[in-house]
């Protein structure tokens, strides 16, 4: 169990920065997640704290010891990728001994370990077959167990779901999670699934196109206190409102285009901001009520009318159109309209939330 951390880590291939400039403190026997869209170079990153790249600049530390120009086979870690990798002329006993056999282990210490580590894995059934002969997720536990056998301080899971369908992918999940939770060892967790990061995570990290890190925090505090714009509507569904910036120092509104002014909060004031300055904010849709009827109790009301309506079975997303045209998404839970209030297409509404609920972006 150690900590990861990188120091103004930059990897470039033919002048182009792939990461840039990362800086970024992985804590001992948590569940990390990267994440970002595809391209960003999250896998680049674990393929450099692998030792599978080399950087053009920056560190590498394991804990206390730089790991920067160690080689892969000097790295406590170990890394499964989304393709697996098992060699299919083995059988599932033979695939998870492979790294003990490398190390010359005893052969009865071998077969104890491995043993062990089947059972865990629920595996033991299947001890004796080729992984061509196994389903999606018993390979995605062969690859786990091979990678965990030989107990790394670091384990760096490269969208190792990606090939299973939703349902076995939310089994395998919570199955991760309390693998780790019982290894406590550290897990660097890759994905552009927010849904898979937000998970498994006990802390996160946001990349945007650009290679660089734009929020680290916990999924709660990545969802609910964006710092921008890009983090806001990467993870999860949020509507960006752009207006003008009033009441600073007494009563804090923003005042957006051809509909009003709105009241908000703002927790801690920033430099940027200034009487009359532009500025974005973020209501996610699930915050936001919406009813036929006119809406009292909430900082902010405004009218529109229902454009599209989605049902999501245990809620709906109702798309509506306000008078400067901008469309607003709002979730609500089945059970809040079923059957007090049925609301339709073309239906005039009122949506209203509250000022606490309107999170300001930095950028």
């Amino acid at each position: 169990m150690r900590s990861i951390k990188l120091k103004n880590l930059t990897k470039s291939i033919n002048g182009g920065k792939i990461v840039s400039n990362i800086d970024l403190n992985i804590p001992a026997g948590k569940f990390f997640a990267l994440l970002g869209p595809s391209g960003c170079g999250k896998t680049t990153l674990l393929r450099l704290i692998a030792g599978l790249e080399k950087a053009n600049s920056g560190q590498i530390f394991l804990g206390n010891e730089e790991i920067t120009h160690l080689p892969i086979h000097e790295r406590p870690i170990n890394i499964v990728f989304q393709n697996y990798a098992l060699f299919p002329h083995l059988n599932v006993f033979e695939n998870i001994a492979y790294s003990l056999k490398l190390k010359k282990l005893p052969r009865q210490l071998i077969e104890q370990k491995v043993l062990r580590i089947l059972e865990a894995f629920h595996l033991e059934d299947h001890i004796y077959k080729l992984t061509t002969q196994l389903s999606g997720g018993q390979q995605q536990r062969v690859a786990l167990a091979r990678a965990i056998v030989n107990e790394p301080a670091v384990l760096l899971l490269d969208e190792p779901l990606a090939a299973l369908d939703f349902k076995l992918r939310e089994k395998m999940l919570i199955e991760l999670i309390e693998l780790q939770d019982k290894l406590q060892t550290t897990f660097i967790y890759v994905t552009h699934d927010q849904f898979e990061a937000l998970t498994v995570a006990d802390q996160m990290a946001i990349m945007n196109h650009r290679g660089e890190i734009e929020q680290i925090g916990t999924p709660k505090e990545i969802y609910e206190f964006p710092l921008t714009s890009f983090v806001a509507k990467f993870v999860g569904t949020t509507n960006i409102l752009n207006g003008q910036l009033y009441g600073v120092d007494t009563d804090p509104e923003i005042e957006i285009p051809d509909l009003g002014k709105f009241k908000i909060t703002i927790p801690q004031k920033k430099a940027w901001m200034k009487e009359g300055c532009r500025m974005m904010m973020s209501i996610r849709p699930e915050k936001i009520f919406i009813s036929k009827k006119e809406v009292k109790n909430f900082s902010n009301c405004v009218q529109g009318t229902v454009h599209s309506i989605v049902y999501h079975g245990r809620s709906t997303q109702y798309n509506v159109v306000l008078k400067n045209q901008m469309k607003i998404q709002v979730f609500e839970q089945n059970e809040e309209h079923f059957p007090q209030e049925v609301i339709d297409y073309d239906n005039d509404v009122f949506i209203a939330w509250q000022k606490e609920n309107a999170v300001i972006l930095e950028k």
